[in-house]
């Protein structure tokens, strides 16, 4: 299917940010949505069915008649102003709201949630745009229809939209639900080419990302890894060209497995066995590209038999790493050879980033949009000298003595980038199966380094779950970074929304955090009170 263009002027007329105007001050509840009890299980049944709906009958107008619901959904009214203290929220979506196919999911009940969103005073929603299903037909052949449905109804409910270009793969293999592996045309060159795929030491291929060791190589049906990841960001520029800057305010540019700039820790058959444990994880580094770089590096410097590999005494994935020879207190790690290894390992991450964070700058240059990307949140193994979990899990040089997130946010603001990162909710008093993982701490580092690059910063969630302790902590890291003297621009991203998020008693701990996050007195994040109940319940399935 051909790449599809935006629509003319006079449809793709977006709502400008001026609309958001607050709510008479005498009008305490709003009649935002309306829907009949008796048919509240008819949007909860279908909302994360696998079947799609058809669209026929169906208009993204939210005064739109909607058959099936047993009512009129109407357009949410804006969301009141912020204080200039405040902390815009987005919810991610799931990460099948558009299918394999292309097309979106859950219609009726995605634009039921929007506005039950955009009335709590979300600020948007952000979406994954996904490699394997855009380009999932040939190379160059790009389908957006599915994600054009997704920004028009967000534009119709009054949200942002910030969107994230996913170059990975998603979900544990073909069995998941939501599997979204990379597109088939580039599986079969995995397939010729095993190589494109990352390598343990013991030849257990990963292909959740291309290889980092390829990535100005024209491996892709000539074309390079980079260069069809800058192909299809200009598509997807000029597909929503007259969105950009209004509508689509950000564009998050994924770097690696998980879109965060890290590598793969694992086979990618071990990802379908999941684990709490606190696993050293495997260095990716045995694809004949990678061996290719780590020997002409050895070479440079006259240590040739530094060139054919990892430490062996360095990952086991279960092992504690006292236990191992190089990540021990007095281990290799600290020997000449192991700088040597972390460096080369961690500067080949830092390459690719600083290649897609040129590219994504270049095309999206003028557009309006903000830029980012994300950095991985392993706080395993934290406690001890070596940080071994960060090493062979994420590829970051971290240790007592060497601060490994700088350099990466040094490069984030040297191109004018948001930084994005995890573990907003996580408290290390939670980590009982491992006494040496401290998520605060690692965060603790990160922000001070942000705050050091004065980076515009997104805050995360590690898991979606809306308990009391969690969400407080989510607002102490937001004030630990926002508040002060700094004028450094701080947002959060709640993952995901789900069909917990509108139970009842979750909305009210939302709306509540809501009101706590943008920090506004006059916000009333009320439904009407004659149909908030048999809303609530109608899309309690998401």
């Amino acid at each position: 299917m051909a790449a599809i263009a935006a629509p003319p002027s006079s449809v793709a007329a977006v709502v400008p940010a001026s609309c958001a105007w607050p709510a008479p001050a005498s009008v305490s509840v709003l009649p935002a949505i309306r829907l009949p009890f008796r048919r509240h299980r008819s949007v909860s049944s279908r909302l994360y069915s696998s079947k799609s709906s058809s669209g026929a009958d169906e208009s993204l107008d939210g005064s739109s008649s909607c058959p099936g619901i047993g009512g009129t959904l109407h357009p949410a009214v804006p969301p009141p102003t912020r204080s200039g203290r405040g902390v815009p929220v987005f919810v991610t979506l799931p990460a099948d709201a558009v299918t394999p196919s292309g097309r979106m999911t859950r219609r009726k009940t995605m634009g039921a949630s929007f506005m039950a969103l955009a009335t709590a005073g979300v600020e948007g929603i952000t979406v994954e745009c996904w490699w394997g299903i855009v380009e999932r037909e040939a190379p160059g052949v790009y389908d957006w229809g599915g994600y054009m449905d997704l920004v028009m109804m967000a534009r119709r409910c009054g949200l942002k939209v910030r969107a994230i270009i996913a170059f990975h793969e998603w979900g544990t293999g073909p069995g998941d639900p939501c599997w979204i592996p990379l597109p088939q045309w580039v599986l079969k060159e995995m397939d010729k080419e095993p190589d494109l795929a990352f390598s343990d030491r013991f030849g257990r291929r990963n292909k959740e990302y291309i290889s980092l060791g390829c990535d100005v190589l024209p491996v892709l049906r000539g074309r390079s890894p980079i260069q069809a990841y800058s192909d299809f960001m200009r598509s997807f520029r000029d597909t929503f060209k007259d969105f950009l800057g209004v509508v689509v305010t950000e564009i998050q540019v994924g770097m690696g497995p998980a879109g965060e700039l890290t590598y793969p820790f694992c086979p990618t058959e071990k990802l379908i066995r999941t684990s709490t444990a606190a696993e050293l994880g495997e260095f990716q580094c045995y694809d004949k590209y990678m061996l290719a770089s780590l020997s002409a590096c050895a070479r440079n410097i006259g240590m040739r038999v530094w060139g054919y590999g990892a430490p062996l005494d360095a990952s086991d994935f279960l092992k504690n790493p006292v236990g191992t020879g190089f990540f021990r207190s007095d281990g290799s790690w600290n020997t000449p050879y192991g700088p040597f290894f972390l460096e080369w390992y961690s500067g080949l991450l830092l390459h690719h980033g600083e290649r897609l964070c040129i590219t994504t700058g270049a095309i999206f240059l003028g557009t309006g949009v903000k830029i980012s990307a994300k950095v991985g949140g392993m706080h395993w193994h934290y406690g001890t000298n070596s940080h071994p979990t960060e090493a062979t899990t994420t590829g970051y040089y971290n240790t007592v003595i060497r601060d490994g997130y700088l350099p990466i946010l040094r490069m984030f603001a040297r191109h004018r980038m948001t930084l994005c990162c995890t573990c907003f909710d996580l408290l290390d008093s939670e980590e009982k199966n491992n006494s040496r993982s401290s998520p605060e701490t690692f965060l603790r580092q990160l922000l001070c380094a942000a705050r050091m690059c004065n980076l515009p910063l997104t805050g995360e969630n590690s898991f979606a779950r809306l308990d009391e302790a969690s969400l407080n902590q989510v607002i102490y890291n937001s004030r630990l970074y926002y508040g002060g003297a700094y004028e450094t621009s701080l947002s959060f991203n709640y993952v995901r929304m789900n069909r917990n998020l509108f139970e009842s008693h979750n909305w009210n701990r939302f709306t509540r955090f809501m009101r706590r996050m943008s920090n506004n007195q006059t916000f009333q994040a009320r439904l009407d009170s004659r149909g908030s109940e048999s809303f609530l319940s109608s899309i309690s399935a998401l």
